[in-house]
């Protein structure tokens, strides 16, 4: 055995350690709870010197699996970490690396899969990868990931396949237990060996093609080669893991078992609640039970010999799912079970399976559900499918109505008033002449905060949003400016969870919600039908102003159906609440977060000084689609905010897509107080960070000059208001700032130059 030390940590914690441990080259990743915590505590392990991989936070899981298969392709060591529906986004690559033999290593802190959206465990979405040509251990305790992760390269490399680690969202990945690992870095470094790829796109003296085109019945072959580094990998793995034993004291198999050896009625159950199960079992012994309960270790491959031998005499086994294959009878781990059975006993029927679906989106596993599970094995009339823990529901019961229903008339009070009027200026006349514009000239009358309080709140004051919380400041200040019917649809981020929590809501008005990267494809979808089923006679004369609200990064992973929807010009507004991060996943960084700002993926140490790239000019990205309007808005600037608001609902029925962004304060994150946040938001104004300017029919306006009005402010001042960016008055940053002070005066240097401009 090899020196080792006892740490207190949590499964995500560990994964971190294990590849701290193995010093990857790559990790491409993006944020999702519960497995965010893993690159969270490799970048906080970068910036205090302890690993040289080089993380990569992508836009989405998509680009993220995509960053790992071409570091992967590239010869060197590769890791990732994921849950749920970001697996399923990412979903496409698996195929594409382990078709092509690039081994790597993914962690799967397994989640529910939405929708409805729900964030706590259950293994609906490893269940997904069964077809992809991955190698998948699953653990069920801290030490299991630690060991797992290990293990895992190493046999993925043996065989050269992609290797999942999946583990219990919040059960395994967040509750700490004592675990062992190993003194120094360079055991676990001598164990999983050097990595020499077979092949490198970097071997430029002899090039390969990576993914060529294939037909029949070449990828046949290549799919059957799939198949026989499945084989090498069930023949491996025991070597392996006896390897293992060696150096850890740790011994493994494929499966594990407690008091299988005279079972007579046994629990088969995967992850976490093997352990809970096992203490439902020793209080059946001692009531003179003869019960059992047993796991695996191996989903892919499939250790069919091994779970036979381990249940082959019991005479009833309870699988229980928490997951189902709706419409199967069952979920993947009894219907794999179930054909093992078939295929092992010949027709022999000498085995009882009864399977039942328990624990989804997170619900607790507790010893009395494992003592009702097991008891089912000692009842002779039983249901051999069936659910645990539902309840009935009454189908006469009325939805419940929170608010009074808001009319047409009681969303249009009068307070703004869109006018559109031909330009007096000669030289905007002339320009006019030689480039049309398609809506004319929008002029907005009214709009003061005093004339429109007698507009209708269509977000509710009761929400569960934090003190000093932008979002819904934000949101109602543009409702204020857009009169008439409205339809909301909010992308998954803090604004999403704090307003819908089931069965209640916070909205007065129609409501949809779908995931951070198809928000504007969505509601595209929707207002599209809404104006089919208009043509057709199918729904009344009038309109409805479609907006799309979207934040905590969702203009990130959510960018390119963003831009998909301007460049088809939809009739609606995309609204954009710019937090600066991702917020609703505890603060990671996205591509809005200012360059130099610390959060729980880009820490600040004797190695790292937050963020490392400038943020977002996602504006001027939207206007590059030439969509008919575009414009920035702070609370700050009140009145400004809600003339913008009724101009993008002009906008948004006449002629097309229309996009506002507002600069949106979190205190929690930001670190600063609540009742200052106005405060701030007028500084990074002021500094010229968040300039207030629109873009009509590709015609640049500054809407306020700080400089003409000798307010100007150097960006360090409001940097310093906020504690995630402090850190910067320091010393050892002045040439950061510098770069920040550089680049917010050139983005301010072009638009004024655009503003001057006639043309835009």
């Amino acid at each position: 055995m090899k020196g080792q030390k006892v740490l207190f940590e949590s499964g995500n914690e560990l994964a971190a350690y294990a590849a701290k441990q193995i010093n990857y080259h790559v990790m491409g990743y993006y944020p999702i709870t519960p497995s965010t915590q893993i690159a969270e505590l490799l970048d906080q392990m970068k910036a205090d010197g302890e690993h040289d991989i080089t993380l990569i936070a992508a836009e989405g899981e998509h680009s993220a699996a995509g960053i790992c298969y071409g570091a992967s392709a590239g010869g060197g060591r590769v890791f990732n970490a994921t849950s749920a529906n970001g697996l399923l986004y990412a979903i496409e690559q698996l195929p594409v690396q382990s078709g092509t033999r690039l081994p790597m290593v993914m962690n799967l802190a397994c989640r529910t899969v939405s929708g409805p959206l729900c964030i706590k465990g259950d293994h609906s979405d490893i269940m997904y990868t069964l077809n992809t040509g991955w190698l998948i251990l699953f653990a069920n305790t801290p030490q299991e990931v630690y060991d797992f992760n290990i293990c895992a390269l190493k046999l993925a490399e043996q065989v050269k396949l992609p290797a999942i680690v999946g583990f219990d969202g919040f059960f395994t990945s967040h509750q700490k237990r004592n675990s062992r690992v190993f003194e120094e870095d360079e055991i676990v470094r001598d164990f999983v060996g050097d990595y020499n790829a077979e092949y490198s796109a970097l071997d430029l003296e002899h090039p390969v093609s990576i993914g060529s085109y294939m037909n029949e019945p070449d990828v046949l072959n290549n799919k059957y080669q799939l198949h026989l580094a499945m084989k090498h990998a069930m023949q491996s793995l025991p070597n392996i893991f006896n390897e293992y034993e060696e150096i850890s004291g740790r011994k493994y198999g494929l499966v594990q078992g407690y008091m299988m050896e005279d079972a007579d009625v046994a629990l088969f159950i995967l992850g976490s609640a093997y352990h809970t199960a096992k203490v439902a079992v020793d209080k059946l012994r001692k009531e003179g039970k003869r019960a059992g309960v047993f796991t695996i270790k191996l989903l892919r491959p499939y250790p069919a010999d091994e779970l036979y031998e381990l249940c082959k005499d019991t005479h009833t086994i309870i699988v229980a799912d928490r997951q189902d294959s709706y419409g199967a009878g069952g979920g993947n781990l009894s219907i794999e079970f179930k054909a093992m059975l078939q295929e092992k006993d010949c027709n022999k029927k000498s085995h009882r399976v009864i399977s039942r679906i328990y624990g989804l989106g997170g619900r607790d596993f507790y010893e009395e559900d494992a003592l009702k599970l097991l008891q089912h094995g000692y009842e002779k009339q039983v249901k051999t499918f069936g659910y645990m823990g539902i309840y009935p529901g009454n189908s006469n019961n009325a939805a419940t109505k929170y608010f009074a229903v808001l009319d047409k008339e009681s969303q249009s009070p009068g307070c703004t008033e869109v006018i559109v009027e031909e330009n007096k200026s000669k030289e905007k006349e002339e320009k006019q002449k030689k480039f049309p514009l398609i809506c004319g000239k929008i002029v907005v009358q009214g709009g003061k905060i005093n004339e429109t309080t007698e507009m209708p709140q269509r977000l509710a004051p009761g929400h569960g949003a934090c003190p000093g919380c932008g979002i819904p400041v934000n949101v109602n200040l543009l409702l204020r400016g857009i009169e008439g019917n409205v339809v909301l649809l909010f992308q998954t981020g803090c604004g999403m969870v704090v307003t819908t929590a089931y069965p209640k809501t916070s909205f007065k008005i129609p409501y949809i919600h779908n995931l951070f990267q198809n928000g504007a494809a969505t509601l595209s979808g929707l207002s599209q039908m809404f104006h089919q089923r208009q043509a057709r006679g199918e729904y009344p004369e009038g309109e409805i102003t479609f907006i799309m609200v979207s934040g905590d990064g969702g203009m990130d992973i959510g960018m390119g159906s963003a831009l998909g929807t301007a460049i088809r010009n939809e009739r609606l507004i995309i609204f954009e609440y710019d937090n600066g991060g991702y917020m609703n996943t505890g603060y990671q960084l996205s591509y809005s977060t200012p360059k130099g700002a610390k959060s729980a993926t880009s820490h600040v140490g004797e190695n790292q000084y937050g963020k490392k790239f400038f943020h977002k000019d996602s504006p001027m990205l939207m206007a590059a689609t030439n969509l008919p309007y575009v414009a920035t808005v702070a609370e700050s600037n009140p009145m400004d905010f809600i003339k913008k608001a009724a101009k993008a609902k002009y906008y948004a029925n006449e002629c097309g897509t229309a996009y506002i962004k507002a600069l949106s304060a979190c205190p929690l994150n930001w670190n600063d107080k609540p009742n200052t946040e106005r405060r701030v938001i007028a500084a990074a104004v002021d500094s010229c960070y968040f300039p207030l300017f629109e873009i009509e029919n590709g015609i640049t306006e500054l809407n306020y000059n700080p400089e003409k009005m000798n307010k100007k402010i150097p960006v360090l001042d409001w940097l310093t208001m906020m504690g995630r960016t402090k850190h910067l008055a320091r010393e050892p940053y002045q040439e950061i700032v510098q770069e920040i002070q550089d680049e917010v005066d050139r983005r301010w240097e072009r638009l004024k130059a655009r503003a001057e401009h006639p043309l835009l």
